[in-house]
């Protein structure tokens, strides 16, 4: 119980601090990768300028990118939010209007932040450099979905971790797969 209590302080804490940021360029620029990666825009994108300047290590990490995004939104939309009925952060806590284009849906896990992160993680092994251009926006759309009073800091937590298993199951699933066929 009390490890409950302190991460729940902590989120209330961060909650606060991080919406509380008043830089109007940086809330331009998290606004701007938000728009671009809702319903999976942004990554979709990038994966098809993979696809197309990439050759084989494109379609290759595209692929593999597309495949752990779908498993970590399914994680988190289909079972997490379903189970894990947990509201959002009270809109007391969020110093500006953005608090209103907020979802109804359960907070519990961000689907963004495991979507970026997924899709990021899972591109990296086959194509390093695509990777870390893709971890940038996948970093912002962490954050912002803190500052925009959408999440607490452990449902991006908690997003980002199913975003990075879903990448290392993405990637391990051909050898686990000849494993068993063997």
């Amino acid at each position: 119980m009390r490890l409950l209590a302190t991460v729940r302080e902590m989120d209330r804490r961060l909650t606060k601090r991080m919406a509380s940021w008043r830089e109007p360029g940086l809330h331009r620029t998290l606004s701007v990768v938000e728009e671009s990666a809702e319903a999976t825009k942004l990554w979709c994108g990038a994966a098809a300028v993979m696809v197309w300047a990439g050759g084989w290590r494109g379609r290759k990490a595209a692929v593999a990118g597309l495949a752990a995004l779908t498993l970590a939104q399914l994680v988190c939309n289909g079972v997490c939010k379903q189970v894990i009925d947990r509201p959002r952060p009270p809109k007391e806590w969020i110093p500006h209007d953005e608090v209103e284009d907020r979802p109804d849906s359960s907070s519990f896990a961000s689907g963004h932040t495991a979507a970026a992160l997924a899709f990021s993680a899972a591109v990296a092994p086959s194509w390093p450099s695509a990777g870390a251009v893709c971890a940038v926006p996948a970093a912002l759309v962490a954050v912002e979905r803190v500052q925009s009073g959408a999440h607490y800091p452990s449902d991006v937590a908690a997003g980002a971790a199913i975003g990075l298993v879903s990448a290392w199951l993405v990637r391990q699933l051909p050898r686990l797969v000849l494993r068993v066929w063997r």
